[in-house]
């Protein structure tokens, strides 16, 4: 039977591939997460694994589940849907519902966005909630989360009032602001809006909270979050040429200190780290032993371009490791995934590539058979009675 071993190569990628260690952002937020989604590159990470109260950052979650019943048909932007007393109770951030009102989701989803409102999310939960009720609603918001894989996300309601249990993670938030922006560009541009005068009902609440909006940064996104437990925090996303970031802290002291947070990550983000062309498509990375083949080995290359963001100013060779079980049994296809590339940018997260084999390797013939075998007797009487055993 063929033994399996997992085998490195290890080394530094070509000298086109400059980096020096990337100096580490301090941000003064409790938790943050900052990715380049491009490339999948995690650029900050400070206790993004920590489930902590979101507040309103987790009306993304009831926007992305109105959302698909809008893809799906169960809702439509012009339905008009009926104000229960419960909704109408919220207090904080609302759009001042009352019962006799029946708002259509296209208003509601803009109340959610722009003004935050707290009235509008229990409108829209107790529309779409298996049992016709905000708890139920919340119930529903974490399985989906779950199947999402938000594994640090519990929901208590569809507002991110606070209450027990309510809890989401900086990297769950971001990869929640990735899903709305890739699976809903239709509706993606709401969260650009600065301003939404509902009904001239409440001239006090009628300009977007996000603070990057209009600074001329790519800003164009997502949400903010306040509460007394929670702090101030930002989910939130750029778009500088062909580059995007999602970004995420919380539990900052005040809006203000927000407000220069955000936009400082946003600039650090793109100015301290450029895309290079790490390997090319077909190029031949490293070689693979090869088990009972026409030839003893296969080389591995990436399945397409491989871009890594890396730290913008030139110093030593990125590390770079190859990763795979061998030796690999033939008979072998061309573009068959045989391996990982990954890449060690000094200061940032681990990256990992797909390899696959440049070639066909067909099964060696009797002679090849032969000698392969012969081989592994003789290591195994080397080896001793163990081995041979």
């Amino acid at each position: 039977m063929l033994s399996l071993l997992r085998k490195t190569v290890t080394g530094a990628m070509a000298a086109l591939l400059l980096s020096v260690p990337a100096y580490a952002f301090e941000t003064r937020a409790k938790s943050a997460y900052v990715v380049d989604l491009n490339t999948g590159t995690v650029l900050l990470n400070k206790n993004a694994d920590v489930p902590l109260p979101p507040a309103s950052m987790s009306k993304l979650m009831t926007l992305y589940i109105a959302f698909e019943a809008l893809r799906d048909g169960r809702l439509s932007l012009t339905e008009k849907l009926p104000v229960s007393e419960h909704a109408m109770s919220y207090g904080g951030s609302t759009m001042f519902l009352d019962t006799t009102d029946r708002v259509t989701v296209e208003d509601l989803v803009r109340g959610i966005i722009v003004l935050s409102g707290n009235d509008a999310c229990a409108v829209i939960a107790e529309a779409l909630s298996p049992d016709g009720t905000e708890a139920g609603f919340a119930r529903y918001m974490t399985q989906r989360a779950q199947k999402m894989g938000m594994t640090n996300s519990t929901f208590a309601n569809s507002n991110g009032w606070p209450a027990a249990g309510h809890r989401m993670s900086m990297r769950d938030l971001a990869l929640l602001a990735t899903r709305l922006i890739e699976d809903f560009p239709q509706y993606y541009p709401m969260f650009a809006e600065e301003t939404f005068a509902f009904d001239g009902r409440a001239p006090q609440n009628t300009r977007n909270r996000n603070p990057l909006l209009g600074l001329g940064i790519g800003a164009d996104g997502l949400k903010t979050g306040h509460t007394q437990e929670a702090g101030y925090g930002l989910v939130g996303s750029s778009k500088q040429g062909d580059r995007r970031v999602v970004f995420v802290i919380s539990g900052l002291e005040t809006s203000k200190a927000r407000a220069k947070e955000a936009e400082t990550i946003v600039n650090w983000s793109f100015r301290q780290f450029v895309l290079r062309n790490v390997a090319q498509e077909g190029s031949v990375v490293a070689e693979a032993e090869v088990f009972m083949g026409a030839v003893p080995s296969v080389g591995l290359a990436p399945a397409q371009d491989i871009l890594a963001l890396l730290p913008a100013l030139d110093g030593n060779s990125i590390a770079a490791e190859v990763v795979y079980d061998g030796p690999v049994e033939a008979p072998i296809t061309k573009g068959q995934e045989l391996g990982q590339l990954i890449l060690k940018p000094e200061g940032l997260e681990e990256i990992s590539y797909p390899l696959v084999a440049d070639k066909d390797v067909a099964v060696g013939g009797f002679l090849t058979r032969v000698t392969t075998a012969a081989s592994a007797l003789l290591r195994r009487l080397e080896q001793g009675p163990e081995g041979a055993s």
